[in-house]
């Protein structure tokens, strides 16, 4: 309940947003591989910077 207007940290914000783009990344590999690359290339980005923080 006392969580509710807690905000996230720039960490947690980071995890989600790798999180969403590895899913969407693994569906979509099953139609555009080209595309989910580019995507996983830029959640690896988003990993470089969760391991500075």
């Amino acid at each position: 309940m006392f969580g509710l207007f807690k905000k996230k940290s720039e960490k947690e914000k980071l995890q989600e947003t790798y999180a969403k783009m590895m899913s969407d990344a693994h569906k979509l590999s099953h139609s555009n591989r080209t595309a989910a690359d580019k995507l996983m290339a830029e959640a690896e980005e988003i990993a470089k910077k969760m391991d500075k923080l």
